[in-house]
């Protein structure tokens, strides 16, 4: 049986999606710089119900980041996975992956004030993250965004 992700349109996050976001800590943003070389690096993150938010434990480190001169220099499209595993044995994975805009703005964020990547989500599919969305036998579920 091949499975198909259902599309269904949303305007945000479940509650139990929010609840599996707080929980986490770390994610990889994809990035693409203004000569189109893809970069894709680990993260920590921090949501706040609408917005997701990406800085540095130093700005010093931050400003000279790919992902940082990606943004400031005009690609503001990015992609956030945030996931692991539940359980090996089952194999259960779960995780949230996005497709949004960044942009850079001052934010007093888990690093102190400084500059951060705000990411507003426009697409996002979860997965193994059970909730109202999810019916019987689906195996992930796509959300469209308010922009």
């Amino acid at each position: 049986m091949v499975r198909q992700p259902i599309r269904r349109v949303d305007l945000s996050f479940s509650a139990p999606e929010i609840g599996y976001l707080k929980s986490q800590r770390l994610a990889r943003i994809a990035t693409v710089s203004k000569k189109g070389q893809p970069e894709v690096v680990p993260v920590a993150f921090e949501f706040d119900g609408k917005y997701f938010y990406v800085g540095s434990h130093s700005q010093d480190i931050f400003l000279r980041t790919r992902k940082y001169k990606s943004v400031r220099d005009g690609n503001s499209r990015v992609g956030l996975v945030i996931d692991d595993l539940e359980s090996v044995d089952p194999w259960k994975p779960r995780g949230i992956k996005l497709f949004g805009t960044a942009e850079v703005v001052e934010h007093e964020g888990m690093f102190g004030p400084g500059k951060y990547l705000r990411i507003t989500p426009q697409t996002s599919w979860s997965w193994g993250i059970p909730g109202p969305k999810m019916k019987e036998g689906e195996w992930s579920h796509k959300t469209i965004h308010e922009v």
